[in-house]
């Protein structure tokens, strides 16, 4: 059974069909640039091209990278402030020409894949799954059961948003080696998250994941086990499929 999902991101906006028997894209994935500035009416326009290039008609899921309720935004970190309080569901919809569309927080969409496909599966306990990209973002799940809108990236690390230090931009932005990274930045954020939730794994998503052996071994003196996102970069997208086929957030979505 495929279901379209796309995943918005504070730098590019991506999508495809999902094939949800086996967790993975059913077609190559068609990515185009963010807009600058990312306002509603923008984004959705490249939402639409996205759609668009595949022909697809029916449900559709969407991530985004800030808090939903509903289908209704509440905070945008990276992306243009307008998009507070506008149901994105609606918004999308409309300018999809009335086709479904169900919408949830981009870093909860990539752990309900992770969990059910990837590195999670199977696994319970407490497990943080932390999308290193654009900023940081998290899915906390205890007992395979989703707790949404962590956005632990938020936390405060040296006076400042987490995100703004121990991002994968941040890394790229500040010229960092991988070293300097991973053992000053990154390992200290893990560490205040291990602190407050002492979960038994970490996964790492987000492109970040694709170099893992670059800094993961690197990182010391975390006491649960830290593993690279097995969905790499394409995380959002299934899981953003697998919302859209129950037709809303699915927050109970866990290892199986």
């Amino acid at each position: 059974m495929n279901v379209f999902g796309v995943d918005i991101g504070g730098s590019g906006i991506k999508g495809a069909p999902v094939d949800l028997t086996r967790g993975d894209l059913a077609q190559a994935r068609h990515k185009v640039l963010t807009p600058q500035p990312a306002t509603p009416d923008d984004v959705a326009g490249r939402v639409v091209e996205v759609v668009s290039h595949f022909g697809w008609s029916g449900p559709i899921g969407v991530t985004f990278p800030g808090v939903v309720t509903g289908s209704t935004i509440r905070t945008a970190a990276n992306v243009d402030k307008r998009w507070i309080g506008v149901d994105a569901g609606k918004l999308l919809g409309d300018r999809l020409g009335g086709l479904p569309v169900t919408v949830l927080n981009d870093a909860d969409a990539a752990g309900i894949a992770e969990m059910s496909f990837g590195a999670g599966r199977g696994r319970e306990g407490t497990v943080i799954l932390l999308t290193l990209g654009t900023g940081i973002g998290s899915a906390l799940f205890r007992g395979g059961v989703l707790v949404p809108n962590t956005e632990l990236g938020h936390l405060e690390l040296k006076g400042h948003d987490a995100e703004k230090r121990a991002s994968s931009k941040a890394r790229e932005d500040e010229d960092l080696s991988w070293e300097h990274w991973a053992t000053r930045r990154l390992q200290k954020y893990l560490a205040h998250v291990e602190m407050l939730f002492s979960p038994e794994l970490f996964i790492i998503g987000g492109g970040v994941s694709r170099k893992a052996e670059k800094f993961l071994p690197l990182i010391e003196d975390i006491r649960a086990e830290i593993v690279p996102a097995q969905l790499q970069n394409n995380a959002g997208i299934v899981g953003a499929a697998m919302a859209a086929r129950v037709g809303s957030s699915p927050f109970g979505a866990g290892a199986g």
